[in-house]
């Protein structure tokens, strides 16, 4: 009997765990927002801005994923809030929100961080790179 199934969950149930993760943090960052500002025309104007980082598949899919993943990865937005909070200036944390809700609701729709061999090919799509 091989007992390393019955501790080590499949590839599916990591992606599907890693959804569930992204609408909570999704859902956590949209509470922040809401204490911060609750300016929904700013939430919803702002909301899609990282995807003009799709504008870098133009150039190929390597630029594409490089561009995509700089916008698509909690470091900066984190980065953003925490200067908000340091330096006290609630815009910075207000957009650092949108930004963390944005990713955080693409990753529960399956969108994930890009690998360079195609834009469907993530850390979320089970597809491996070649």
């Amino acid at each position: 009997m091989n007992t390393s199934s019955l501790v080590a969950p499949s590839n599916k149930d990591f992606i599907a765990l890693r959804r569930v993760e992204g609408a909570a943090i999704g859902v956590a960052a949209t509470l922040v927002f809401a204490q911060q500002s609750g300016n929904w025309w700013l939430f919803a104007g702002l909301l899609l801005l990282p995807d003009i980082a799709m504008l870098g598949y133009l150039a190929g899919s390597r630029i594409g994923a490089q561009a995509y993943n700089a916008l698509h990865n909690y470091v900066l937005p984190i980065c953003l809030g925490l200067a908000g909070v340091v330096f006290e200036t609630q815009i910075l944390t207000t957009i650092s929100a949108i930004w963390v809700a944005h990713i955080g609701f693409d990753r529960a729709m399956g969108y994930g961080l890009k690998r360079d061999t195609g834009f469907w090919h993530t850390h979320l799509s089970g597809m491996e790179a070649k």
